[in-house]
């Protein structure tokens, strides 16, 4: 039986496609009732690439089954352009799901596959036959639309799970974690083409992963997601420079982490250094600083924090420095590869800067 909670909901706008209104979903029953998502309150804009984005167990795959209605919620309100589709089971919904299994039928060809599912509506043989052309060409398979799916790379196979679910048009596609078994070179293709489809066909993406990279890549907005619940909401840039708490701006990128404590005008790090930083708290904090936001100078340079480089790690493009403040306090800087390896070797005296306004002080 399912619980609403009324009161202080926000206003739906039309801009809205899923409006998530203080959903609980609880799995078991009394003290052993386990929370995958508590409380969360949501809105999924018209024709935007949304992300819900956190580590295995945080409750994103939960939220999208009930948006799917896969799962209902224990408590709240789901609604798809201001209608209450809590209750709806899956077939009443316009909404579609690609899987991380791509549940194509092998015994059919790409264009059998991508067709069967206006079929099973009842659509009229010429409008399957034109949606399926329009869908083969939207992920560029027309030269395949004979060929068994069975035949396909992995590659492929998403194309034809990705035209399947969009040729009814759903209003939202859902999507759960759907290129984590391709490899690499090919997710990162395959990144750039659901970007383009989404926006070629203006419908409401809902894209769940663990990965960042992909959420940075493709999102219009992020929400990340802990234990059950929203950290955060909003654009890439927005998650990866302001992040409100520890957990997103560890999860999201690498982040020097520097304890410290507030003083008049800036918080006043362990190494004695005292760094600007907007805050309106006192007392102990914690700042977060980017690796590409902290600057090598020579050492003894005037201003400079004193650091001694530990180690580097080469990654091609770039390198990391590690290195240790006088207090002992690790410090990673990334530059663009190039000739500093050479002179900054493990053991080298060092300065560092921060990048104006490189500093957050974060929540707990």
């Amino acid at each position: 039986m399912i619980k609403y909670r009324q009161g202080s909901l926000p206003p739906l706008t039309a801009q809205v496609t899923i409006a998530v209104r203080n959903v609980v979903k609880a799995f078991g029953a009394g003290d052993a009732a386990v929370r995958a998502l508590d409380d969360v309150s949501l809105d999924i804009r018209k024709g935007e690439f949304f992300t819900l984005l956190g580590p295995s167990g945080c409750g994103k795959t939960t939220l999208l089954r009930l948006i799917a209605g896969f799962e209902m919620p224990t408590e709240g309100q789901i609604l798809l352009d201001g209608a209450d589709i809590s209750a709806l089971p899956p077939n009443k919904r316009p909404v579609n799901t690609v899987f991380q299994s791509y549940a194509l039928f092998p015994h059919l060809t790409v264009a059998q596959n991508i067709g069967f599912g206006l079929q099973m509506q009842g659509r009229p043989a010429a409008e399957v036959d034109a949606t399926t052309k329009r869908m083969l060409a939207l992920v560029k398979l027309e030269a395949l639309a004979t060929r068994k799916t069975s035949q396909l790379s992995g590659g492929q196979q998403q194309r034809v799970a990705l035209a399947r679910a969009l040729a009814p048009q759903p209003k939202v596609l859902l999507l759960d974690e759907p290129l984590s078994a391709l490899d690499l070179k090919l997710r990162k293709e395959m990144q750039i083409e659901l970007k383009r489809l989404q926006t070629e066909t203006g419908i409401t993406f809902v894209f769940v992963t663990h990965d960042q990279e992909e959420a940075l890549t493709m999102s219009d907005r992020i929400g990340v997601m802990s234990h059950g619940k929203l950290q955060q909401v909003g654009t890439p840039r927005e998650i990866y420079t302001t992040p409100v708490n520890r957990f997103v701006a560890s999860f999201i990128g690498d982040t020097n982490f520097l304890p410290g404590a507030t003083v008049p005008g800036g918080v006043r790090i362990g190494a004695g250094a005292v760094i600007e930083a907007a805050t309106t708290r006192s007392g102990d904090v914690t700042l977060a600083i980017r690796p590409e936001q902290v600057r090598i100078v020579p050492a003894g340079e005037a201003g400079a924090i004193p650091a001694t480089v530990k180690n580097l790690v080469y990654f091609g493009t770039d390198t990391h420095f590690h290195l240790a403040l006088s207090d002992g306090t690790a410090v990673v800087a990334r530059l663009q590869s190039g000739t500093d390896e050479a002179r900054l070797k493990p053991g080298t005296a060092v300065g560092l800067r921060f990048a104006p306004g490189a500093a957050q002080v974060l929540e707990d």
